[in-house]
């Protein structure tokens, strides 16, 4: 790849929001405890997805629909899907969610991706996601996650080159790669992978523990300003 040509940087939250568009308001009768819990969407990763994309003059893509109409981070023929509320639906009725919230978000995506690559860039793509403290009873001991493949070595350098930066710049915080998921399991990153090779195409998410989300808002603001200064760091 010619090295005068700069990295394409590009922003996604699929987890935004708790929004359950109007049409389907009825399905989600009495749900509204676990939509604004960590099953409808992820806390605070639509303001760090926000302030990434400032940072790094990146095309943003996100989505304000709950997870639990259909999770745009799955494939569709992952169970995690769809949800209780959705599982059940006709075949028309699901695909009429894909072709109206699913397809068009995933599509954008790989447009953004598919050009810069077209253009001879390599694409940095970074997906902001946040964490539940707890899960199932467990403990996750991780303030922010680095999730990547390792088995393609740009992610595997650029997660490590973050963490340096992390661990410099915050010695506080405890980052963990690979955790509390595993990189290369099912989700955006992964379906992208399949369609651009590494020289091409760097997929990176990034998981924050909710609990730094809900702390004080000057700890937050902090932790953001963490993010976003080691991340420049780390692509520099």
């Amino acid at each position: 790849m010619p090295e005068h040509l700069r990295d394409f940087h590009v922003v996604t939250c699929e987890h935004g929001g708790k929004r359950i568009p109007a049409a389907y308001v009825d399905l989600f009768h009495g749900w509204q405890a676990r939509l604004s819990s960590h099953r409808g969407y992820d806390r605070g990763a639509l303001i760090m997805a926000r302030d990434l994309a400032a940072a790094l003059q990146a095309p943003l893509v996100t989505s304000t629909v709950s997870r639990l109409l259909v999770d745009l981070n799955r494939s569709l023929s992952s169970p995690q899907a769809w949800s209780d509320a959705t599982r059940a639906l006709s075949p028309t009725s699901k695909q009429a969610i894909v072709s109206r919230h699913y397809a068009p978000y995933r599509q954008r995506l790989m447009n953004t991706v598919a050009e810069a690559v077209a253009a001879g860039q390599r694409v940095i793509h970074v997906s902001s996601h946040s964490f539940t403290p707890v899960l199932d009873g467990q403990v996750r001991n991780a303030d922010i996650g680095l999730l990547y493949d390792p088995a393609r070595p740009g992610e595997v350098a650029l997660a490590a080159r973050w963490k340096a930066a992390l661990a410099e710049h915050s010695a506080e915080l405890r980052v963990r790669r690979n955790y509390p998921y595993h990189g290369k399991n099912d989700g955006l990153t992964t379906a992208m992978r399949r369609c651009f090779a590494p020289s091409e195409y760097v997929g990176i998410e990034i998981e924050l523990n909710q609990a730094l989300v809900l702390a004080q808002p000057r700890l937050w603001r902090q932790l953001r300003r963490a993010v976003v200064t080691t991340l420049a760091s780390a692509l520099r």
